[in-house]
């Protein structure tokens, strides 16, 4: 349950929650990465933001692009997929959203959340303003050189350090791995 009043909840979601493809490429690539680092597997997290303002409650996430209006969904800003020419096509696309009464779609799997970052207007509402302008390189390619790659956790790391809130104790449930966080935190400090 959201927890009600201004300010701003963290929501994390089990990657690939709701969607059979988007979780057995994340358990391949948790295989992989696991391997590499030689370290244990472990469960991946995407993160997703709602904002409470005396406006009304937005939901703020990095998203594939579906079919439809993106002004009914609040989308603020777009961009490639793993590749920048392959990028002219829908399906190789991302959106960030600040969708006012909006959803986030797998909310019901959510694992230790919401977890209230702030209770203050002020920084929801600066929160809300940046969400605009935040980066958006390729998904899934290190771009901007923060030694890692560019995702929906890189969004929601880079809007919670630039509004000005503490993003150093902020970790995915406990076993959990949060790809892209690092590079948010990175990029948002320069």
């Amino acid at each position: 349950m959201t927890q009600s009043g201004a300010g701003v909840d963290l929501y994390w979601l089990p990657l690939g929650a709701g969607g059979h493809s988007v979780r057995v490429n994340g358990r391949a690539y948790e295989a992989v990465a696991s391997r590499l680092e030689r370290r244990p597997a472990r469960d991946l997290y995407h993160s997703a933001l709602e904002v409470r303002v005396p406006a009304g409650r937005f939901v703020i996430e990095m998203t594939p692009v579906p079919a439809g209006n993106a002004a009914d969904r609040g989308v603020v800003g777009t961009g490639a997929v793993g590749n920048r020419r392959a990028g002219r096509f829908r399906i190789f696309r991302h959106e960030i959203r600040r969708w006012l009464g909006g959803a986030i779609p797998d909310v019901a799997e959510a694992v230790d959340s919401p977890r209230r970052l702030s209770h203050d207007p002020e920084s929801a509402q600066r929160l809300l303003q940046l969400v605009p302008s935040v980066p958006t390189p390729v998904w899934g390619l290190d771009e901007l050189g923060a030694g890692e790659m560019w995702n929906s956790n890189s969004v929601t790391s880079w809007l919670v350090v630039r509004t000005g809130l503490t993003a150093d104790s902020i970790q995915p449930p406990d076993g959990g791995r949060a790809p892209g966080w690092a590079a948010g935190l990175a990029v948002a400090r320069r």
